[in-house]
């Protein structure tokens, strides 16, 4: 318990930290970087995860283990609701994000939303690039804590 709330004080300050050392007209340079840091995390963090576990058979499988157990383990619950259109894109629904859930529904922090969602767009991004999925990541919200991360996979 303790651990789950240095973690997200964590990722607070690194938000925080990144966002300081932009400069104010580089607000898209702040979500890249917040981004790419993650985009390293998650590949460490699958290399972990998969090492004793057999080859996916599929791509539908490697999202379910994203949804399932690489979400449990770094956000400590399942993703809420997976939907697909079967043609590369697959839309992750969690009700309560972690990372949401201490801000305020305001106007003001639904428009703050995107830059403590790019952590975890490259978390899932570079997760996915380690076990051989090319893919785009992006994240909305419409109301919060609730987000949704879509994830198009690139294909060569």
């Amino acid at each position: 318990m303790a651990d789950d709330v240095l973690f997200e004080f964590l990722h607070m300050e690194i938000v925080s930290y990144v966002e300081q050392s932009a400069k104010k007209d580089e607000k898209d340079r702040l979500v890249a970087k917040l981004e790419q840091m993650g985009y390293r995390v998650g590949q460490s963090v699958v290399e972990r995860l998969t090492k004793d576990t057999p080859r996916f058979s599929s791509e539908l499988d490697i999202i379910k283990f994203i949804c399932k157990d690489f979400w449990s383990s770094i956000l400590k619950k399942q993703v809420d609701n997976l939907r697909t259109n079967h043609l590369g894109v697959y839309v992750l629904q969690d009700n309560k994000f972690r990372f949401l859930v201490q801000l305020s529904a305001s106007k003001q922090y639904l428009e703050a939303a995107p830059k403590y969602l790019a952590f975890t767009c490259g978390l899932v991004r570079g997760a996915l690039a380690n076990v051989g999925l090319n893919c785009i990541v992006t994240a909305e919200v419409s109301n919060m804590p609730a987000c949704k991360f879509q994830i198009m996979i690139q294909r060569s």
